[in-house]
């Protein structure tokens, strides 16, 4: 059976890793499988939202210890072209155009939590656990664990989440900003379905563009970000969402998108 497996209701994709046994811990199989998920998904028009969530008790344990221990001979030349490969799938979900709804079900450590931070939402079963995790085995940190922890919870908190590497339980990730919504265990699929399918019944262009100026205004200045704003807008007026949304509101009436 496949490590990823791909289920689709409508607009809404779910991305269930599939190594229960290991705690859904990553491959480069699995690797693989994400990033070719997330780039074909994102040019995919019937896809309004993805769901990524894993099989079994865990979400992702993070990288594969197993795995690692198999390239022990490599140059620190060959270790950066390979780590910087497999990140290849924190740059997959940050600039897919569709939104990610992480459905987190269990332990997301390591790598496994960058994933969820990656995700644009986080809908989070109260018996989750989270954890940095890189301290433990003497890493400092990858798949965008810095870039994502420094902008949802601020460099200084950042620092100690990775340096002291404490255990967080949902309700603790929850107090820090890291959840978007926390749910019992046994209604985190379904809250988590509907959450996305919500996203994939909205106005998808500009959710795309949204998700699109955020991303820009992270790095960009005030004057660039604006620019960015006035280019999204106008191709967002132009859109039958946008001209469907001022028809609904005219006849006093819920708005029925197309995403077009």
């Amino acid at each position: 059976m496949s490590d990823l497996i791909e289920a689709r209701e409508g607009g809404v994709v779910t991305l269930t890793m599939n190594r229960p046994d290991a705690m859904n811990a990553l491959t480069d199989g699995l690797i693989d499988d994400l990033i070719q998920a997330f780039q074909s998904l994102g040019r995919d028009p019937d896809v309004g939202a993805i769901v990524l969530t894993g099989a079994g008790r865990a979400f992702c344990a993070g990288g594969d210890v197993k795995d690692l221990a198999g390239r022990a001979e490599r140059t620190l030349e060959k270790r950066i072209e390979d780590l910087r490969h497999k990140q290849g799938v924190a740059l997959a979900m940050h600039r897919c155009p569709k939104l990610i709804v992480a459905a987190v079900n269990g332990a997301a450590m390591g790598a496994g939590l960058s994933l969820a931070l990656m995700s644009d939402f986080r809908i989070v079963a109260q018996s989750a656990k989270f954890g940095t995790a890189f301290a433990a085995v003497g890493f400092s940190g990858d798949f965008g664990v810095s870039w994502s922890l420094s902008r949802l919870v601020g460099p200084a908190r950042a620092r100690e989440l990775l340096i002291l590497n404490p255990r967080l339980s949902a309700e603790d990730a929850d107090r820090l900003g890291l959840v978007t919504r926390l749910v019992e265990d046994r209604a985190l699929m379904a809250e988590a379905t509907a959450f996305a399918a919500s996203l994939a019944a909205g106005p998808l262009v500009a959710w795309t563009m949204m998700k699109r100026n955020l991303n820009f205004a992270e790095h960009g200045g005030l004057a660039e970000t604006l620019d960015w704003e006035a280019a999204n807008q106008s191709r967002c007026a132009m859109t039958d969402d946008h001209l469907e949304a001022r028809t609904a509101w005219m006849e006093k009436r819920p708005p029925l998108f197309g995403g077009r």
